[in-house]
C-alpha cells in the first residue's frame, strides 16, 4: 500500500476533498502511483489527514467516477491501468513540446498518450439508425432491443455542468457572441482543439489549419470546393455509406478498393489511378480494422508520389479503445502535408453538439483562403464558447473517462454473453469502437439472421449495406452495437438472439 504525504491548505481557495482528489490524480498521472497499487482506506486516510471521513469518501468517489481508481469488494481502492485513462496534458507541457507552430510540418509526431471518434462522426449516431435495416415485410413485433452501431449512451452526460456553463456565458452580456465570427471558427476554440488533437491523437497542426463546422457533412461539402469538382476518389469497400453518398452527390468518380486484413492497399490505389483516398485507419467502419503502421507508411508513400494526391482521414471514434495502447492518427506520421484530418465531438460528447473540425495541410489551406474565404462558419459563437469552456475546464476529460469506463463495462459484458455463439459465428472488430461483428460460419444469409432476430423484437444490422460494390465471397455478417443499450438491455437482447440464432 502506498503512503501518501498530502499537504492540505485549510485556508486555501479549494475544498479539502478537491485538494485530496487533485493530489492523488496528479500522483497517478505522473506515475508515482502505479497500476494496481492499493490506496489507503478512507478511514485510515481520514485519520492521517485529520479530516472527516466523508471528505475522503468524496475525493475517492470523484476519482472512482472518472476512472482513475477502482473499488474491489472487501479489498479497497486500487489504481486503474494507465491505458484506460484519457489524459489531457496541461497547457504548459503541451506548449513546451511545440505542437502548434504552423511551420513545424517536419516535426516528430510525438506521443499519442491516450485514445478518441472521433472522435465519432456526428452522422454515425442516431441519424442513421435505419441504415442496414432490411426492407420488405415489417416486423410482427415492435423493436424492444436495438443493437444500432450508431447509438451512444447519454445517461451520464453532465447536463447540469453544460447548463451552468451556458448560463454563465449568456449572463456576461457579451454582444460579440452574437456576431458572425470568423469563417474558420473562433480562434480560441481552434487553439483548444489543436492542443487537444496533439495530446490525444498526435496531430501536428496550428489553429490556423483548423476549420470548425456544424457536422462532417458540411466539412466534406467544403472539401469539394477545396479539392475541386472532378476528383477521382477511392473508398474502402465496405465503407461508411453516408460519406459515400455525399461524395456521390459531387462530380466525383468513386472507385471501390477492396480491403485485406490491414485495410486499404496502396497497390489498389496505384492501379485505379485516383488522386484522393478516404480512409478510417484508426478504426475502420464497419469492419473494425485497425491499420498497422506498415500499411499507413505505404499509403503516405503513395500520396507523396504526386503533388495532387491526398488522403482524407476520418477519425470518427478514436476515443474508445479497449486493448493495447492508443493508436496515433495517420496525420501524426505525415511529414509532407498529404493528410486531410477530419474529426468530431458528436460521438465523444453528444450528437446534438454538431461541432466537427477539419485540419488542412498548408498547401490546401492556401487554396481554401483563396477560394472559400467567403463561406461563413456554420457553428454559432455561443456554442463554440460553451464547448471551449467545457474542454478547457476539464469537464470533457472527466466525462470521457467516465464514458470509457461505462463502454468498457458494456463491451466486456457483450463479449461474455457471446461465448455460446462462437461455434456458429466468428467474432471480430472487438478491440475498439462501439460495435463488433459476428460472421456466420454456416450458410445462413444476413436476411435470415436479421429476420430471425426481428421476429423476437430485436433489431440488428447487416454489413452488406456498407458495401459500395458487391462482394460475392462475403459471408453473412451482423453488426452488433451496444453503445445505446443498458447492460440489462444487452443481457435481455442477447438472450433473445440466442433463441433466434442458436
Amino acid at each position: 500500500m502506498y503512503d501518501m504525504t498530502i499537504q492540505l491548505h485549510m485556508d486555501g481557495g479549494k475544498h479539502l476533498y478537491e485538494q485530496i482528489y487533485e493530489h492523488i490524480k496528479r500522483e497517478i498521472r505522473e506515475g508515482k502511483l502505479l497500476t494496481g497499487e492499493r490506496l489507503p482506506s478512507t478511514r485510515s486516510m481520514a485519520e492521517y489527514l485529520q479530516v472527516a471521513r466523508s471528505t475522503v469518501d468524496t475525493a475517492y468517489g470523484q476519482l472512482l467516477s472518472e476512472g482513475y481508481i477502482e473499488s474491489r469488494p472487501y479489498r479497497g481502492y486500487f489504481v486503474c491501468k494507465m491505458d484506460e485513462l484519457f489524459r489531457l496534458e496541461d497547457v504548459e507541457r503541451r506548449t513546451a513540446s511545440g505542437p502548434v507552430s504552423a511551420d513545424k510540418g517536419n516535426r516528430s509526431a510525438g506521443s499519442a498518450g491516450f485514445a478518441s471518434e472521433n472522435g465519432g462522426n456526428d452522422y454515425r449516431n442516431g441519424q442513421e439508425a435505419e441504415e442496414g435495416a432490411v426492407s420488405g415485410v415489417e416486423s410482427r413485433k415492435s423493436v424492444q432491443y436495438d443493437f444500432s452501431p450508431h447509438a451512444i449512451d447519454m445517461s451520464a452526460f453532465p447536463f447540469n455542468v453544460w447548463m451552468r456553463i451556458t448560463k454563465n456565458i449568456l449572463s456576461e452580456s457579451d454582444s460579440s457572441l452574437f456576431a458572425q465570427g470568423e469563417p474558420q471558427g473562433d480562434l480560441v476554440l481552434r487553439t483548444t482543439i489543436s492542443r487537444y488533437l496533439h495530446s490525444s491523437r498526435g496531430v501536428n497542426c496550428s489553429p490556423e489549419q483548423i476549420i470548425v463546422g456544424a457536422g462532417n457533412d458540411y466539412l466534406l461539402l467544403l472539401l469539394e470546393k477545396i479539392l475541386g469538382r472532378h476528383v477521382r476518389i477511392a473508398m474502402e469497400n465496405p465503407t461508411y455509406k453516408r460519406a459515400y453518398r455525399i461524395f456521390q452527390s459531387f462530380a466525383y468518380t468513386i472507385v471501390a478498393v477492396d480491403m485485406d486484413e490491414n485495410g486499404m492497399s496502396a497497390a489498389g490505389l496505384e492501379s485505379e489511378n485516383v488522386t484522393a483516398a478516404y480512409v478510417m485507419p484508426s478504426h475502420q467502419f464497419p469492419t473494425g480494422t485497425v491499420m498497422p503502421i506498415g500499411r499507413r507508411a505505404e499509403l503516405l508513400r503513395w500520396a507523396d508520389g504526386e503533388e495532387s494526391r491526398y488522403l482524407i482521414e476520418d477519425d470518427y471514434d478514436s476515443e474508445f479503445r479497449y486493448r493495447g495502447k492508443p493508436i496515433p492518427s495517420l496525420q501524426a506520421s505525415d511529414r509532407r502535408g498529404k493528410v486531410i484530418y477530419i474529426g468530431t465531438f458528436s460521438k465523444a460528447i453528444a450528437p446534438a453538439i454538431r461541432v466537427s473540425y477539419m485540419v488542412l495541410p498548408e498547401r490546401l489551406l492556401e487554396r481554401y483562403r483563396k477560394e472559400c474565404f467567403f463561406y461563413s462558419t456554420t457553428v454559432s459563437r455561443i456554442d463554440q464558447r460553451i464547448l471551449n469552456e467545457f474542454i478547457q475546464n476539464g469537464h470533457f476529460e472527466r466525462y470521457l473517462n467516465k464514458m470509457r469506463k461505462i463502454y468498457r463495462g458494456k463491451h466486456e459484458l457483450l463479449l461474455e454473453l457471446l461465448q455460446p455463439f462462437k461455434k456458429a459465428f466468428c467474432l471480430s472488430g472487438e478491440n475498439a469502437g462501439l460495435h463488433l461483428l459476428l460472421t456466420a460460419r454456416d450458410g445462413r444469409t444476413e436476411e435470415e439472421l436479421i429476420a430471425g432476430a426481428r421476429d423476437l423484437g430485436v433489431k440488428v444490422y447487416g454489413m452488406s449495406d456498407s458495401f459500395i460494390q458487391s462482394n460475392p465471397t462475403q459471408k453473412a455478417t451482423i453488426l452488433l452495437g451496444y453503445g445505446g443499450l443498458s447492460e440489462e438491455q444487452i443481457r435481455q437482447g442477447m438472450d433473445l438472439l440466442k433463441k433466434a440464432w442458436l
